[in-house]
């Protein structure tokens, strides 16, 4: 009986998966995209309610005719904003319901709020017309937010697709706040509160791009003048909080069209709409 030489085979070597790694075609290992997990974290959730609450004390001050401590409330909202998201990255407690909660605060304390704040001040006076302006504004910060959450995958980091609803919010407070600290009535500058406050909801759905300073990286060493410029900021601001603070966010909603204009004379592409959809996504959740 004829007997075969039973050779062993070789043991084919398979690279290892690396947990939370995606393997290559060369079998090098990618970073995985990061999903936000599903569940709800303490702290970052508390800044996100903490900013809920000022804008919900903004409409309430507001009711009781203290509207200066309205406009400030809605300037404490837009920190806590700003601040939520960041802590959320620095503890890595992202997730859905995070992301999902800062939206329902957002249209809270940047989009009823600032309006019926400003209806209470000024536009009451103006019967349909007030109330109309007050739903512009109110509507263009919830379509500004649901487009912010649809198109984040596709418009270029470094701008905003319109007027970003906190500067918007912070442009409408900071106009009754100035006026209020002048001793203004707001029956006496219905036409110009009603002017800014379509102006504020209008840019907030258009195609402006808005300077969003996400490219600047604050673990960069800096030059000494730099620390300088932040300080002479501070105290500018703490100079006279109302003014300083109103004049800075109207600088802001102008700078876009100037950007916008700038663009259009160069012959640029207006568009932040990026054709690529990127991996990593920059949206302040948690």
């Amino acid at each position: 009986m004829a007997s075969f030489n039973r050779r062993k085979g070789k043991r084919l070597a398979f690279p290892k998966l690396v947990r939370g790694n995606k393997l290559t075609a060369a079998g090098a290992t990618a970073p995985a995209e990061v999903k936000r997990r599903r569940g709800i974290y303490l702290l970052p959730n508390a800044f996100t309610t903490a900013a809920l609450f000022c804008g919900f004390y903004a409409i309430v001050m507001a009711m009781n005719h203290k509207f200066d401590h309205a406009a400030i409330a809605i300037f404490a909202a837009m920190i806590l904003d700003g601040i939520d998201g960041r802590v959320a990255r620095l503890t890595n407690t992202q997730s859905e319901f995070g992301a999902q909660y800062d939206s329902l605060s957002d249209m809270v304390s940047f989009g009823a709020a600032p309006a019926l704040v400003i209806y209470q001040w000024s536009l009451l006076s103006l019967n349909k017309m007030g109330w109309l302006a007050a739903f512009v504004y109110c509507a263009g910060a919830a379509l500004r937010l649901a487009r912010f959450n649809t198109n984040i995958a596709v418009v270029d980091k470094r701008f905003f697709q319109g007027l970003p609803s906190p500067a918007a919010a912070a442009l409408v407070a900071g106009f009754i706040w100035t006026m209020d600290d002048l001793h203004y009535l707001g029956t006496d500058l219905t036409w110009f509160a009603w002017a800014i406050t379509i102006f504020a909801g209008l840019t907030m759905v258009t195609n402006v791009p808005f300077y969003s300073f996400k490219d600047i990286n604050f673990r960069k060493v800096v030059p000494f003048i730099t620390i300088f410029v932040i300080v002479l900021a501070f105290v500018l601001v703490s100079v006279d909080p109302p003014k300083v603070m109103f004049i800075l966010f109207v600088c802001y909603g102008l700078s876009g069209y100037v950007l916008y204009f700038w663009r259009l004379a160069k012959g640029r592409p207006v568009s932040i709409v990026q054709t690529e959809v990127e991996l990593h996504d920059d949206k302040d959740v948690h």
